[in-house]
Protein backbone atom coordinates (compact mmCIF):
# COMPACT_ATOMS: atom_id res chain seq x y z
CA UNK A 1 0.00 0.00 0.00
CA UNK A 2 1.29 3.46 -0.97
CA UNK A 3 0.75 6.17 1.64
CA UNK A 4 1.02 9.73 0.35
CA UNK A 5 0.83 13.11 2.09
CA UNK A 6 -0.41 15.76 -0.34
CA UNK A 7 -0.09 19.54 0.02
CA UNK A 8 -2.03 22.18 -1.93
CA UNK A 9 -1.18 25.89 -1.56
CA UNK A 10 -1.59 27.39 -5.03
CA UNK A 11 -3.79 30.32 -4.02
CA UNK A 12 -5.58 31.25 -0.80
CA UNK A 13 -6.57 27.86 0.66
CA UNK A 14 -4.14 25.78 2.71
CA UNK A 15 -4.92 22.09 2.30
CA UNK A 16 -3.38 18.76 3.25
CA UNK A 17 -4.60 15.25 2.53
CA UNK A 18 -3.50 11.69 3.18
CA UNK A 19 -4.14 8.95 0.63
CA UNK A 20 -3.62 5.22 1.02
CA UNK A 21 -3.25 4.16 -2.61
CA UNK A 22 -6.13 6.02 -4.32
CA UNK A 23 -8.30 6.12 -1.19
CA UNK A 24 -8.63 9.48 0.56
CA UNK A 25 -8.20 9.05 4.32
CA UNK A 26 -8.28 12.78 5.13
CA UNK A 27 -8.65 16.02 3.21
CA UNK A 28 -8.53 19.20 5.28
CA UNK A 29 -8.82 22.74 3.95
CA UNK A 30 -8.16 25.99 5.81
CA UNK A 31 -9.95 28.88 4.10
CA UNK A 32 -8.23 32.24 4.39
CA UNK A 33 -10.93 34.74 5.34
CA UNK A 34 -8.53 37.70 5.41
CA UNK A 35 -9.12 38.41 1.71
CA UNK A 36 -12.83 39.16 2.07
CA UNK A 37 -12.13 42.68 3.31
CA UNK A 38 -10.19 43.42 0.11
CA UNK A 39 -12.67 42.00 -2.39
CA UNK A 40 -10.08 39.60 -3.80
CA UNK A 41 -6.97 37.59 -3.01
CA UNK A 42 -3.95 39.60 -1.82
CA UNK A 43 -0.87 37.50 -2.76
CA UNK A 44 1.37 38.72 0.08
CA UNK A 45 -1.33 38.07 2.68
CA UNK A 46 -2.01 34.63 1.19
CA UNK A 47 1.67 33.65 1.51
CA UNK A 48 1.81 34.75 5.13
CA UNK A 49 -1.36 32.81 5.96
CA UNK A 50 0.07 29.67 4.35
CA UNK A 51 3.23 29.98 6.44
CA UNK A 52 1.14 30.28 9.59
CA UNK A 53 -1.26 27.43 8.83
CA UNK A 54 0.50 24.80 6.75
CA UNK A 55 2.10 22.79 9.58
CA UNK A 56 -1.07 22.69 11.75
CA UNK A 57 -3.14 21.61 8.72
CA UNK A 58 -0.65 18.85 7.83
CA UNK A 59 -0.60 17.67 11.44
CA UNK A 60 -4.40 17.56 11.58
CA UNK A 61 -4.63 15.67 8.28
CA UNK A 62 -2.15 13.03 9.47
CA UNK A 63 -3.99 12.58 12.77
CA UNK A 64 -7.39 12.25 11.06
CA UNK A 65 -5.94 9.62 8.74
CA UNK A 66 -4.31 7.82 11.69
CA UNK A 67 -1.01 8.04 9.82
CA UNK A 68 2.40 9.17 11.05
CA UNK A 69 5.17 10.85 9.11
CA UNK A 70 7.18 7.63 9.40
CA UNK A 71 4.35 5.72 7.66
CA UNK A 72 4.57 7.84 4.51
CA UNK A 73 5.94 6.60 1.19
CA UNK A 74 5.95 9.95 -0.66
CA UNK A 75 5.07 13.65 -0.48
CA UNK A 76 2.99 15.26 -3.25
CA UNK A 77 2.68 19.01 -3.65
CA UNK A 78 1.36 21.61 -6.09
CA UNK A 79 4.27 22.72 -8.27
CA UNK A 80 2.30 24.99 -10.66
CA UNK A 81 0.40 27.11 -11.63
CA UNK A 82 -0.68 29.62 -9.00
CA UNK A 83 0.51 32.53 -6.88
CA UNK A 84 4.26 32.08 -6.72
CA UNK A 85 4.58 33.03 -3.03
CA UNK A 86 1.82 30.62 -2.04
CA UNK A 87 3.25 27.83 -4.18
CA UNK A 88 6.70 28.27 -2.64
CA UNK A 89 5.37 27.73 0.88
CA UNK A 90 3.91 24.36 -0.07
CA UNK A 91 6.87 23.40 -2.24
CA UNK A 92 9.50 24.11 0.41
CA UNK A 93 7.45 22.35 3.08
CA UNK A 94 7.11 19.27 0.86
CA UNK A 95 10.78 19.29 -0.09
CA UNK A 96 11.85 19.62 3.53
CA UNK A 97 9.69 16.68 4.59
CA UNK A 98 10.92 14.61 1.65
CA UNK A 99 14.54 15.31 2.58
CA UNK A 100 14.12 14.63 6.29
CA UNK A 101 12.08 11.43 5.77
CA UNK A 102 14.16 10.32 2.76
CA UNK A 103 11.08 9.53 0.67
CA UNK A 104 10.18 10.47 -2.93
CA UNK A 105 8.83 13.87 -3.93
CA UNK A 106 5.91 14.19 -6.37
CA UNK A 107 5.47 17.53 -8.16
CA UNK A 108 1.89 18.02 -9.37
CA UNK A 109 0.39 20.40 -11.91
CA UNK A 110 -2.65 21.98 -10.25
CA UNK A 111 -5.00 21.62 -13.22
CA UNK A 112 -4.13 17.94 -13.58
CA UNK A 113 -5.34 17.66 -10.02
CA UNK A 114 -8.73 19.14 -10.90
CA UNK A 115 -9.04 16.80 -13.89
CA UNK A 116 -8.07 13.62 -12.03
CA UNK A 117 -10.35 14.52 -9.09
CA UNK A 118 -12.94 12.69 -11.22
CA UNK A 119 -11.00 9.49 -10.46
CA UNK A 120 -11.14 9.76 -6.67
CA UNK A 121 -14.51 8.09 -6.16
CA UNK A 122 -16.61 5.50 -7.94
CA UNK A 123 -18.00 5.59 -10.54
CA UNK A 124 -14.93 6.68 -12.51
CA UNK A 125 -14.69 7.65 -16.19
CA UNK A 126 -12.78 5.41 -18.59
CA UNK A 127 -9.80 6.71 -20.55
CA UNK A 128 -9.97 8.60 -22.80
CA UNK A 129 -12.37 11.06 -21.24
CA UNK A 130 -13.15 14.72 -21.87
CA UNK A 131 -12.98 17.19 -18.99
CA UNK A 132 -14.29 20.74 -18.76
CA UNK A 133 -12.15 22.34 -16.06
CA UNK A 134 -13.68 25.53 -14.70
CA UNK A 135 -12.16 27.47 -11.82
CA UNK A 136 -11.38 30.98 -10.68
CA UNK A 137 -8.24 31.17 -12.76
CA UNK A 138 -8.75 28.67 -15.58
CA UNK A 139 -11.31 27.44 -18.07
CA UNK A 140 -10.14 24.56 -20.25
CA UNK A 141 -11.40 21.67 -22.33
CA UNK A 142 -8.99 18.76 -21.96
CA UNK A 143 -8.81 15.33 -23.58
CA UNK A 144 -7.43 12.97 -20.94
CA UNK A 145 -5.92 9.92 -22.66
CA UNK A 146 -4.32 8.61 -19.47
CA UNK A 147 -3.34 9.89 -16.02
CA UNK A 148 -0.21 11.43 -17.55
CA UNK A 149 -1.31 12.15 -21.15
CA UNK A 150 -3.57 15.19 -21.41
CA UNK A 151 -4.18 17.60 -24.28
CA UNK A 152 -5.84 21.02 -24.08
CA UNK A 153 -8.25 21.51 -27.00
CA UNK A 154 -9.88 24.74 -25.80
CA UNK A 155 -9.29 27.39 -23.16
CA UNK A 156 -10.27 30.92 -22.19
CA UNK A 157 -8.61 33.69 -24.18
CA UNK A 158 -9.12 36.21 -21.35
CA UNK A 159 -11.09 35.85 -18.12
CA UNK A 160 -11.86 32.43 -16.68
CA UNK A 161 -15.45 31.43 -15.88
CA UNK A 162 -14.79 31.86 -12.15
CA UNK A 163 -13.50 35.38 -12.74
CA UNK A 164 -16.63 36.16 -14.76
CA UNK A 165 -18.76 35.10 -11.80
CA UNK A 166 -16.70 37.05 -9.26
CA UNK A 167 -16.37 40.22 -11.35
CA UNK A 168 -20.08 40.45 -12.15
CA UNK A 169 -20.88 39.69 -8.51
CA UNK A 170 -18.72 42.66 -7.55
CA UNK A 171 -20.74 44.85 -9.92
CA UNK A 172 -23.84 43.71 -8.03
CA UNK A 173 -22.24 44.77 -4.73
CA UNK A 174 -21.77 41.19 -3.48
CA UNK A 175 -18.88 40.20 -1.22
CA UNK A 176 -15.89 38.14 -2.35
CA UNK A 177 -15.94 35.35 -3.33
CA UNK A 178 -18.99 36.27 -5.38
CA UNK A 179 -19.54 33.11 -7.40
CA UNK A 180 -21.31 31.12 -4.65
CA UNK A 181 -23.50 34.15 -3.85
CA UNK A 182 -24.56 34.49 -7.49
CA UNK A 183 -25.56 30.82 -7.38
CA UNK A 184 -27.47 31.38 -4.14
CA UNK A 185 -29.50 34.38 -5.34
CA UNK A 186 -30.04 32.89 -8.80
CA UNK A 187 -32.16 30.13 -7.30
CA UNK A 188 -34.96 32.67 -6.72
CA UNK A 189 -34.48 34.52 -10.00
CA UNK A 190 -35.70 34.38 -13.60
CA UNK A 191 -32.77 33.34 -15.84
CA UNK A 192 -34.40 34.78 -18.97
CA UNK A 193 -35.27 38.18 -17.47
CA UNK A 194 -32.15 39.91 -18.82
CA UNK A 195 -29.99 39.07 -21.83
CA UNK A 196 -26.24 39.62 -21.81
CA UNK A 197 -23.48 39.26 -24.39
CA UNK A 198 -21.99 35.86 -25.16
CA UNK A 199 -18.51 36.71 -26.49
CA UNK A 200 -17.30 34.56 -29.37
CA UNK A 201 -13.91 32.87 -29.53
CA UNK A 202 -12.29 30.79 -32.24
CA UNK A 203 -12.77 27.03 -32.28
CA UNK A 204 -13.32 25.51 -28.85
CA UNK A 205 -11.84 28.47 -26.99
CA UNK A 206 -13.74 30.64 -24.52
CA UNK A 207 -14.05 34.38 -23.87
CA UNK A 208 -15.71 35.98 -20.84
CA UNK A 209 -14.32 39.52 -20.57
CA UNK A 210 -17.01 40.92 -22.86
CA UNK A 211 -19.70 39.57 -20.54
CA UNK A 212 -18.50 41.73 -17.65
CA UNK A 213 -18.47 44.79 -19.94
CA UNK A 214 -21.97 43.98 -21.16
CA UNK A 215 -23.26 43.73 -17.59
CA UNK A 216 -21.48 46.95 -16.58
CA UNK A 217 -22.99 49.04 -19.41
CA UNK A 218 -26.42 47.55 -18.78
CA UNK A 219 -26.29 48.41 -15.07
CA UNK A 220 -25.08 51.95 -15.75
CA UNK A 221 -28.02 52.53 -18.09
CA UNK A 222 -30.60 51.07 -15.72
CA UNK A 223 -29.18 52.77 -12.62
CA UNK A 224 -29.59 56.16 -14.28
CA UNK A 225 -33.32 55.43 -14.42
CA UNK A 226 -33.59 53.72 -11.01
CA UNK A 227 -30.81 53.89 -8.42
CA UNK A 228 -32.34 50.86 -6.66
CA UNK A 229 -32.32 48.75 -9.81
CA UNK A 230 -29.73 46.22 -8.61
CA UNK A 231 -31.34 45.81 -5.21
CA UNK A 232 -34.80 45.37 -6.73
CA UNK A 233 -33.64 42.90 -9.40
CA UNK A 234 -30.71 41.09 -7.72
CA UNK A 235 -32.14 37.56 -8.02
CA UNK A 236 -33.01 38.00 -11.70
CA UNK A 237 -29.64 39.59 -12.46
CA UNK A 238 -27.77 36.71 -10.82
CA UNK A 239 -29.91 34.11 -12.59
CA UNK A 240 -29.44 35.80 -15.98
CA UNK A 241 -25.66 36.13 -15.61
CA UNK A 242 -25.36 32.55 -14.39
CA UNK A 243 -27.39 31.26 -17.34
CA UNK A 244 -25.16 33.18 -19.76
CA UNK A 245 -21.94 31.74 -18.33
CA UNK A 246 -23.31 28.19 -18.23
CA UNK A 247 -24.61 28.55 -21.82
CA UNK A 248 -21.11 29.47 -23.01
CA UNK A 249 -19.52 26.56 -21.14
CA UNK A 250 -21.95 23.88 -22.23
CA UNK A 251 -22.16 25.04 -25.84
CA UNK A 252 -18.42 24.50 -26.22
CA UNK A 253 -18.51 21.24 -24.29
CA UNK A 254 -21.18 19.90 -26.65
CA UNK A 255 -19.04 20.89 -29.66
CA UNK A 256 -16.01 19.17 -28.10
CA UNK A 257 -17.90 15.91 -27.63
CA UNK A 258 -19.09 16.04 -31.25
CA UNK A 259 -15.56 16.71 -32.55
CA UNK A 260 -13.74 14.11 -30.43
CA UNK A 261 -16.39 11.41 -30.31
CA UNK A 262 -15.62 10.89 -26.61
CA UNK A 263 -18.71 10.11 -24.53
CA UNK A 264 -17.18 9.87 -21.04
CA UNK A 265 -17.41 13.51 -19.95
CA UNK A 266 -16.43 15.25 -16.70
CA UNK A 267 -16.62 18.72 -15.23
CA UNK A 268 -14.16 19.73 -12.51
CA UNK A 269 -12.75 22.77 -10.72
CA UNK A 270 -14.31 25.24 -8.30
CA UNK A 271 -17.06 26.39 -10.67
CA UNK A 272 -18.21 22.78 -11.09
CA UNK A 273 -19.79 23.25 -7.64
CA UNK A 274 -22.25 25.69 -9.24
CA UNK A 275 -25.73 24.15 -9.05
CA UNK A 276 -26.90 25.46 -12.44
CA UNK A 277 -23.86 24.04 -14.21
CA UNK A 278 -24.14 20.68 -12.46
CA UNK A 279 -27.88 20.31 -13.15
CA UNK A 280 -27.71 21.36 -16.77
CA UNK A 281 -24.61 19.25 -17.41
CA UNK A 282 -26.41 16.15 -16.12
CA UNK A 283 -29.53 17.01 -18.14
CA UNK A 284 -27.51 17.56 -21.32
CA UNK A 285 -25.64 14.33 -20.73
CA UNK A 286 -28.90 12.37 -20.50
CA UNK A 287 -30.18 14.02 -23.67
CA UNK A 288 -26.95 13.28 -25.59
CA UNK A 289 -26.36 9.87 -23.95
CA UNK A 290 -23.04 10.86 -22.40
CA UNK A 291 -21.53 9.18 -19.35
CA UNK A 292 -21.32 12.16 -16.97
CA UNK A 293 -19.03 12.52 -13.95
CA UNK A 294 -18.71 15.30 -11.37
CA UNK A 295 -16.46 15.15 -8.30
CA UNK A 296 -18.00 15.51 -4.85
CA UNK A 297 -18.25 19.13 -3.66
CA UNK A 298 -15.25 18.68 -1.35
CA UNK A 299 -13.08 17.84 -4.37
CA UNK A 300 -14.31 20.67 -6.61
CA UNK A 301 -12.57 23.62 -4.98
CA UNK A 302 -8.80 23.70 -4.41
CA UNK A 303 -7.96 20.73 -2.19
CA UNK A 304 -5.03 18.44 -1.48
CA UNK A 305 -6.86 15.19 -2.23
CA UNK A 306 -6.81 15.99 -5.94
CA UNK A 307 -3.05 16.65 -5.69
CA UNK A 308 -2.69 13.32 -3.93
CA UNK A 309 -4.55 11.37 -6.63
CA UNK A 310 -2.18 12.74 -9.29
CA UNK A 311 0.71 11.93 -6.95
CA UNK A 312 -0.53 8.34 -6.67
CA UNK A 313 -0.42 7.83 -10.44
CA UNK A 314 2.98 9.55 -10.65
CA UNK A 315 4.27 7.20 -7.95
CA UNK A 316 3.13 4.17 -9.94
CA UNK A 317 5.05 5.51 -12.96
CA UNK A 318 8.06 6.42 -10.76
CA UNK A 319 7.74 10.01 -11.98
CA UNK A 320 9.58 11.55 -9.05
CA UNK A 321 10.70 15.17 -8.66
CA UNK A 322 14.05 16.43 -7.43
CA UNK A 323 14.80 19.09 -4.85
CA UNK A 324 15.71 21.53 -7.62
CA UNK A 325 12.35 21.12 -9.44
CA UNK A 326 11.30 24.75 -10.04
CA UNK A 327 8.01 26.20 -8.86
CA UNK A 328 6.14 28.07 -11.60
CA UNK A 329 3.32 30.63 -11.55
CA UNK A 330 2.29 29.57 -15.05
CA UNK A 331 2.51 26.22 -16.80
CA UNK A 332 0.87 24.01 -19.42
CA UNK A 333 0.58 20.25 -19.78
Amino acid sequence: MIKILAIESSCDDTSAAVLWDNNVKSNLIYNQEIHQQYGGVVPEAASREHIKNIIPVIDAALKKAETTLQDLDAIAYTQSPGLIGSLLVGAHTAKSLSQVLQIPLLAVQHLQGHILSCLIDEPRPEFPFLCLTVSGGHTQLVVCNSASDMKIIGESQDDAAGEAFDKTAKLFGLKYPGGPLVDKYAKDGNPTKFEFAKPKAEGLHFSFSGLKTSVLYFLQKEMRKDDQFIKNNLNDLCASVQKTIVDILLNNLEKAVEQTGISDVCIAGGVSANSELRNRFIALGKEKEWNCYIPKFEYCTDNAAMIGIVGYYKFLEKDFASLDTPTAARSTF
